[in-house]
């Protein structure tokens, strides 16, 4: 038993009233900061769990533990009454949460791979039915945003974020529009990305072995960076923390292969 923790499930289904982004993100965050695992989806959930809603109606949910209506509820009373639930069930309290990644908005997420392929800190990986999970969030860089940037569908929830909808707020059709011109990652920087900071680095080189300029090659390789930083939200930090080009290059390549042979129905659980 000691293995197992509460799972707590935002349910918004059939028999159950939209909460509203504002208040969802509350939810998530004070039961997130309690430590609680939670999803909108009881596909997640592998042990006890807790599906909380504004119910007009008895919810057509299988394989609850408990369910409660929450309607009127403010977001600390709903924490405390999932500790309550926790204390009930006998389930031992959940350990310290890493306040920064990604939550999979499984309602929006059409499964197309993109996050899997573009994040280069194995943060994301494939369940054995082909479905995109976050399997290793501690891989999470504090404070990047960058997969929820290339989502087509503004799937993917960042709960401690400062902006909307990244950080679960409403999502409408100008947001779906603005991150869908993100998608193709090799656009956002006029070209093949790799290829630029191929050629950018042997640019860089040629200069600094003709002029021994150590300020013109710093100046460039900030340049390279420029539009990650700006475009996507990547802190500086996580970016003067990247591999080197090549290793992003093979990391890149690596799960480029391991999402096209998700989409193709082949296992790529980890």
């Amino acid at each position: 038993m000691s293995s197992l923790k509460l799972q707590v499930v935002i349910y918004e289904g059939a028999g159950a009233a939209q909460l509203g982004g504002e208040t969802r993100a509350e939810l998530f965050r004070a039961l997130l900061e309690r430590g609680y695992p939670v999803s909108t989806s009881l596909a997640s959930a592998s042990g006890p769990s807790l599906v909380l809603g504004r119910f007009h109606e008895p919810p057509a949910v299988n394989g609850a533990t408990h369910i409660h209506n929450i309607d009127g509820l403010a977001a600390s009373d709903v924490a405390a009454l999932a500790d309550q639930v926790r204390e009930e069930a006998a389930v031992p309290a959940p350990g310290a949460w890493k306040p920064w990644f990604p939550v999979i908005d499984y309602k929006r997420c059409t499964n197309c791979m993109q996050c899997l392929s573009f994040c280069l800190f194995d943060v994301y990986g494939v369940s054995g039915d082909g479905k995109i999970q976050v399997q290793n969030q501690s891989n999470c860089k504090t404070d990047c945003p960058a997969c929820s940037r290339v989502c087509p569908e503004v799937a993917i929830l960042f709960p401690k974020y400062r902006h909307g909808p990244i950080h679960g707020g409403e999502v409408n059709t100008d947001d779906v529009r603005r991150e869908s011109m993100k998608v193709d990652i090799s656009a956002l920087l006029g070209g093949d990305i790799y290829s630029a900071l191929r050629d950018r680095s042997a640019k860089a080189k040629s200069r600094f072995s003709k002029e021994r300029d150590e300020e013109r090659a710093l100046k460039e390789r900030l340049n390279c960076l420029h539009k990650l930083q700006t475009e996507m939200d990547v802190p500086a930090e996580v970016l003067a923390a990247l591999p080197s080009v090549d290793e992003i290059r093979a990391r890149a390549e690596a799960a480029k292969a391991r999402a096209q042979a998700a989409l193709a129905g082949g296992s790529t659980e980890t």
